[in-house]
């Protein structure tokens, strides 16, 4: 079956004389296949272009030859945004950025610089409290984010003695206090360090046999309730709240192994975000 027909692209008759830069230094002039990568890339992000053609129809459509078109969907590949179909049918599945895959390269690049996963863990501490003082000016803030983190600590509550339900409910509430910040960039990044910090504590606790006591999982659940306690009252010192309520957290994965690397794969076989 022949893909249903996109909204054709213009293809700038000249390429951009705002080159690459090349090992010399000087720019250079971005080859076809970049051109055309780059045209479909923003058609892409725009949401303009859901299926990319078939190569024959690159081909045609950009007035360039096959070798260029088949190097343009390579680039676009390697950078997760398409998955070619091989045979008859041709073209290509386009995949939005998400999260997960920020945090997924994130993840390789720490793994690459042999980080210690306390480093992420004291970047959040110093972000995460950020997030929570832009969810406390947030004048929508009792109708937008509180309701969400109440919930997320009534799940925390009823989870008590259970890891796994609890740190699924320990998530949603760190999650939603960088995803409703209201900053869309600290919402990529710190989401990003939050996920690699969440895949590595949830690695660290299947590796500990002894379930911790009560006391430990009520402190969080108050710590939790004093958080969201601030947020709606619009309190600045919620920022303190949440920076020692990090710090005590992040300890009990410390304690078990203070010389754990980021590991890229951990980040990955989390799934989809």
């Amino acid at each position: 079956m022949t893909p249903p027909a996109e909204k054709p692209l213009s293809l700038p008759k000249e390429p951009s004389r705002r080159g690459l830069p090349s090992k010399a230094g000087r720019a250079r002039a971005p080859r076809m296949a970049e051109v055309v990568a780059a045209s479909l890339r923003d058609a892409i992000l725009s949401g303009e272009l859901t299926v990319v053609p078939r190569l024959e129809d690159l081909v045609e459509q950009y007035d360039v030859g096959p070798p260029a078109a088949r190097e343009a969907m390579r680039i676009l590949e390697t950078e997760g945004l398409i998955t070619v179909r091989r045979g008859n049918v041709g073209g290509a599945e386009v995949h939005l950025p998400t999260n997960a895959r920020v945090a997924y390269m994130l993840g390789l690049v720490l793994q690459s610089s042999q980080t210690p996963l306390s480093d992420v863990g004291a970047a959040l501490q110093e972000l995460e409290p950020l997030c929570a003082g832009l969810c406390a000016e947030r004048p929508d803030r009792a109708k937008v984010v509180v309701p969400v983190l109440r919930q997320a600590i009534a799940d925390q509550e009823a989870a008590i003695g259970d890891s796994e339900a609890t740190l699924l409910a320990v998530d949603r509430f760190h999650g939603a206090i960088v995803d409703l910040c209201g900053n869309e960039t600290l919402r990529q990044v710190v989401g990003s360090l939050e996920r690699i910090w969440a895949t590595h504590q949830s690695s660290v606790y299947g590796t500990r046999e002894e379930v911790p006591p009560a006391s430990v999982w009520k402190a969080a659940v108050q710590a939790h309730t004093r958080i969201a306690d601030a947020i709606e009252k619009g309190d600045a010192k919620v920022q303190s709240l949440a920076r020692a309520h990090l710090v005590a957290a992040q300890s009990y994965v410390s304690d078990v192994d203070a010389a754990k690397k980021v590991t890229a794969a951990i980040v990955g076989n989390a799934g989809p975000a």
